[in-house]
């Protein structure tokens, strides 16, 4: 039986590294179970010249299983394993862009991008088989997408990403940021502002993106979409129509200053009662079939809190083992977890 090894990516900062391992055991037994149909054996961490693996083996891995896993969140590099020899492998990644598209914009409180990878990977996996992953162009929503970390992993997976965030400032810096970095990057593009009226009230701003990867496919009318709207995560059922979205992924905020920007970002609610307020009102938006993933700090709600408010509004929750892999320590105000949630 072929074994294998990963290098995990050196560019994990270092608090997160010191988990990075540990998150990727529980990420890649989530991806063996739904995507990989029980493939890969024999999964543990090894050292090899002072540097971590993750080694395992796998029966005749096929491209398709070959494909899924090189979208794990840390990966760096693949490799077979002959004696004591390395064999790379080409990774051929969902990737559509350039990867600073995730990791260039910087400001206090962004969520390491390596996890909201494994945080969007496993919402996906947990509701779509890997012929879906690999080729759907899923439309995402993050109710609380902040300055656009989890936007921008959706775009460069390929899929329509949208956003509803309540501070202005974010809004405004992230509407600066994605049209710059398009210009820079000479994707053909086309970006428009505008009001969010419902029943003649005004919801919001909203910024329309449309673009695609290459020239060819702009010309040929097929664009991925981005939009974010400023205004309170509350009012998405009048922004966005019921059953809209296959995916919903949000980095809840950690209730400290730095992550949750305040009262602005809460509007004065605590995190438990926003997530209270809040997951009914995005299920309304989540397809059957589909799932939402939530990253949130486990001071401020415990899982057994966060699972019942995810029943009471007719989710299932994933309880398996994998799961419960993820908790990690961000600083001392924050254990960060997350939880993924099915809509049947």
């Amino acid at each position: 039986m072929q074994q294998y090894a990963m290098l995990v990516s050196p560019s994990a900062n270092r608090v997160y590294a010191k988990t990075a391992v540990q998150m990727m055991v529980s990420e890649i037994r989530i991806f063996d179970e739904f995507l990989l149909d029980g493939s890969i054996k024999d999964l543990e961490e090894v050292e090899m010249g002072g540097i971590p693996y993750l080694t395992f083996h796998g029966d005749s891995l096929s491209e398709r299983d070959l494909r899924c896993l090189a979208n794990v969140s840390s990966l760096f590099a693949l490799f077979k394993i002959h004696g004591s020899m390395l064999e790379p492998i080409a990774l051929s990644r969902l990737d559509r862009y350039e990867n600073d598209l995730t990791s260039i914009l910087k400001y206090v409180g962004k969520t390491n991008e390596h996890f909201t990878k494994l945080l969007l990977n496993v919402t996906a996996a947990a509701a779509f088989p890997a012929d879906r992953v690999l080729n759907s162009r899923f439309k995402v929503l993050d109710p609380l997408c902040g300055r656009g970390t989890t936007l921008n992993q959706s775009i460069m997976y390929g899929w329509d990403s949208y956003g509803v965030e309540v501070d202005k400032r974010d809004f405004e810096a992230y509407s600066a940021f994605i049209q710059r970095w398009l210009k820079s990057k000479s994707i053909k593009h086309k970006a428009v502002k505008s009001r969010v009226k419902r029943d003649g009230r005004a919801v919001g701003q909203r910024l329309l993106v449309e673009f695609a990867a290459t020239k060819e496919l702009y010309k040929a009318g097929e664009m991925q979409t981005l939009e974010m709207v400023s205004a309170d995560t509350l009012q998405s059922g009048q922004v966005y129509k019921k059953r809209s979205f296959d995916l919903i992924v949000t980095d809840a905020p950690y209730g400290v200053q730095h992550a949750a920007v305040g009262a602005v970002r809460s509007l004065s609610r605590t995190a438990k009662e926003l997530l209270e307020l809040g997951i009914p009102v995005w299920t309304e938006l989540l397809r059957g079939g589909g799932a939402i993933g939530i990253a949130w700090n486990t001071l401020t709600v415990s899982r057994d809190e966060l699972a019942a408010m995810l029943t009471e509004s007719g989710l299932e929750v994933m309880s398996d083992k994998p799961f419960l892999g993820f908790a990690h320590r961000v600083d001392q105000a924050i254990n960060r977890d997350l939880i993924v949630a099915v809509r049947p």
